[in-house]
């Protein structure tokens, strides 16, 4: 039954973070352990995606419904694969500097030796996963764009 929580501020607007995390089908392309992306339906407020992970010798899909409350949260509702349960949930604040993310997942696999093996990388998995959505935020958005002025915020030159 693992479980892991962390806070993280990030440099930038919730909205983009939102956007990273909500880009469901990209994640292969950064997330570590992530080797497949299935996005099976998807509106303004929901969306169910198959996930396959991978790692050493596992590779297991899982179903998740997810639901967008924009910008501030995304909260996640398995729905079947290899776990008896998932719970995942991240809460975007803003904060002067960007974005106060509050990050948490709870966990467990139906098969004892997967847990056993995930288990004993958990906690480092779940640290280099909260980093990999700050990496892609920082390459697609750049390195601090809370800091940049929004576009009604940039003084207007006379004319």
């Amino acid at each position: 039954m693992p479980t892991h929580a962390e806070k993280r501020i990030l440099r930038h607007r919730p909205e983009e973070v939102f956007q990273i995390v909500a880009d469901v089908h990209r994640y292969p392309e950064f997330l570590p352990w992530c080797v497949g992306a299935r996005v099976l339906s998807r509106d303004e407020q929901k969306l169910v995606a198959d996930l396959t992970i991978g790692f050493k010798m596992f590779r297991e899909t899982f179903r998740s419904d997810v639901t967008l409350q924009r910008p501030g949260m995304i909260q996640v509702q398995y729905l079947d694969g290899p776990f008896r349960y998932l719970n995942n949930t991240w809460k975007l604040n803003p904060v002067p500097q960007g974005t106060e993310v509050d990050f948490f997942v709870d966990f467990e696999f139906k098969s004892r030796l997967l847990q056993a093996v995930i288990g004993t990388v958990f906690n480092e998995a779940t640290r280099l996963m909260v980093r990999a959505f700050e990496r892609r935020t920082m390459q697609v958005y750049g390195r601090n764009s809370a800091a940049a002025p929004r576009p009604s915020e940039v003084p207007s030159t006379p004319g």
